[in-house]
């Protein structure tokens, strides 16, 4: 299993009608053919500026393929992207493959390269940290 939690929050200003409308995409995302589970909410970890938590898990490699591609997750962040203000992710697995993160990078490297607008909108969140 490959999982992948985003703690974040939203940018100054986001209405409740967008900040629904983002957790509705997310929970629409987390919950495509090729996830295993997701969960959206709100973040109960430390009061440390994070309101927010994403988690999709994927069985393998070829599920992460398929869900970093999906049309759904695609047109998810379109609605979600602008309204972040601030990201961090953790990824974790229980395959002890010592390859496995290499190759995780490689799946996220190769989406960047083949949507540049969807790499614009990465870079455009004020305060990311995805490494």
């Amino acid at each position: 299993m490959i999982v992948n939690i985003l703690r974040f929050s939203f940018k100054d200003g986001t209405t409740e009608e967008e900040k629904a409308a983002v957790l509705a995409a997310m929970r629409r995302t987390a919950s495509v053919e090729s996830a295993a589970f997701g969960v959206v909410g709100q973040d109960i970890g430390p009061d440390d500026g994070y309101t927010h938590t994403y988690c999709a898990a994927v069985p393998d490699l070829a599920a992460l393929e398929r869900y970093l591609h999906d049309p759904v997750h695609l047109a998810g962040d379109d609605t979600i992207l602008p309204h972040i203000q601030r990201i961090t992710a953790v990824r974790f697995s229980d395959d002890m493959d010592p390859g496995l993160a290499t190759e995780v990078g490689r799946a996220a490297a190769a989406k960047v390269a083949k949507y540049p607008a969807w790499a614009q909108q990465l870079e455009a969140i004020p305060e990311a940290r995805f490494g």
